[in-house]
């Protein structure tokens, strides 16, 4: 499933130019938009709170993602991020949230679990 839902994301991403050059890049760009995209949809603001993240998720992480060099700081996420073209990121995200909506068939897809734990309010049926 993990493998899945991670070659998914991929599979949207995996287009977007990469802005770094050079013989040794460190970390791959996937990793981190795969580290950042499931960081920011468990609550994570900004790049420290990211790269803490995925500090504390990296035995679970590294089970899908390479992560040759480990988890990226918060200031190798500011960086990377702040060279990617905005437009190219802008398409490939909207490419993959409507493949969202297309698997979901349109349906909320609640992804915190309150639903599960029944946090909802009884009163109103």
């Amino acid at each position: 499933m993990e493998a899945t839902a991670h070659g998914g994301v991929l599979r949207y991403f995996g287009e977007l130019p990469d802005p770094r050059s050079g013989n040794h890049i460190p970390h791959k760009l996937q990793d981190m938009i795969v580290i950042a995209l499931l960081a920011i949809i468990c609550g994570a603001d900004g790049w420290v709170q990211i790269e803490l993240w995925g500090k504390c998720k990296q035995k679970w992480l590294s089970s899908f993602l390479d992560l040759p060099s480990g988890i990226p700081s918060h200031d190798t996420f500011g960086r990377v991020f702040s060279r990617l073209d905005p437009q190219a990121l802008e398409r490939c995200f909207l490419a993959w949230m409507s493949s969202v909506v297309k698997l979901s068939a349109g349906r909320l897809v609640a992804i915190d679990g309150k639903a599960i734990r029944r946090s909802f309010e009884h009163g109103s049926g």
